[in-house]
């Protein structure tokens, strides 16, 4: 069964070009190293029923939104090696982030459903 990292973030919308180039790049780097897929997406129905909208979540402002983005992998050990990989690319080293990391949410998963 497949393993998936999720991660939800606010970005503020003023700098949404700047980390558009980011997620372009991270998303061929993670790619070249071995992701199934990677992909991120930028928040359009955030004020759906039932539940936590993400909005509330991150305690979003009015001048930021929200990023969901995702990557899948064979298996946890897989994007373990796939994230070691990554994390060694110096494509990544020193850029100039446009969010702060202290909000975003980030997880790994293993799949209970596909097809």
């Amino acid at each position: 069964m497949s393993y998936v990292d999720g991660f939800v973030l606010p970005v503020p919308t003023k700098n949404l070009a700047k980390y558009r180039r980011i997620a372009r790049l991270a998303a061929k780097i993670w790619r070249e190293h071995g992701a199934l897929a990677y992909v991120e997406c930028l928040g359009d129905a955030m004020q759906g029923q039932p539940g936590l909208p993400f909005p509330k979540l991150l305690k979003l402002k009015p001048t930021e939104s929200v990023v969901f983005g995702w990557g899948l992998f064979r298996s946890r050990k897989h994007r373990d090696q796939v994230n070691a990989r990554v994390i060694k690319d110096k494509r990544l080293a020193n850029l100039d982030l446009p969010f702060d990391m202290k909000r975003m949410t980030y997880g790994g998963f293993k799949v209970l459903a596909e097809s």
